[in-house]
């Protein structure tokens, strides 16, 4: 009595109709794609995706990584990355300690990095540790700025033989090589 039209096959005739109809055309289903594995590599750099904490999460304890970290909710504890940045809206209440900090948001502890950038939007209660600092104008500071001490030097290679290193006038730029050594 009640015919169901066919997903893909032409729609039934109706009464008054002396033709089948066409088929609607539908617009093509997005591929699906899987979730994303726990490591999931970026395609243009093969590095792994920064964690994130939104803006929405609150986090109390300690939060290590190997790798980079996005933060824009609170953090009531330490924090240990590679690259960290602080989102402008976050809060972080703890110590934070990475080879890159970016500070957009509210830091109250102490901050070690390699390198420390604070947007003109930070605001930090507490002392910096760093080796490399640049504090935009606008951004807010309380506390102390500590350089770290030198990355230590890569010793270079030693200089082959027959080649002095230490010359007559002291400095360490080869003077002579030795004829017997070819």
């Amino acid at each position: 009595m009640f015919s169901k039209p066919r997903p893909n096959g032409p729609a039934p005739v109706s009464p008054g109709d002396s033709y089948p109809r066409a088929p609607v055309p539908r617009p093509p289903m997005p591929p699906s794609r899987p979730a994303a594995p726990p490591e999931s590599r970026t395609p243009d750099t093969g590095r792994l995706a920064p964690s994130f904490i939104s803006a929405d999460m609150t986090v109390t304890g300690q939060v290590r990584t190997s790798g980079e970290i996005d933060i824009e909710g609170r953090v009531k504890g330490d924090i240990e990355a590679h690259r960290l940045t602080v989102g402008e809206n976050a809060v972080i209440e703890g110590e934070i300690t990475a080879d890159n900090i970016i500070v957009n948001g509210h830091v109250a502890g102490k901050i070690t990095g390699l390198k420390v950038r604070l947007a003109a939007t930070a605001r930090v209660e507490g002392d910096i540790f760093q080796q490399t600092i640049a504090i935009e104008s606008g951004a807010h500071f309380d506390g102390g700025i500590h350089r770290r001490g030198d990355v230590p030097r890569i010793d270079a290679p030693a200089a082959p033989p027959g080649i002095d290193t230490a010359g007559p006038d002291g400095d360490a730029e080869p003077d002579h090589l030795d004829e017997d050594d070819g």
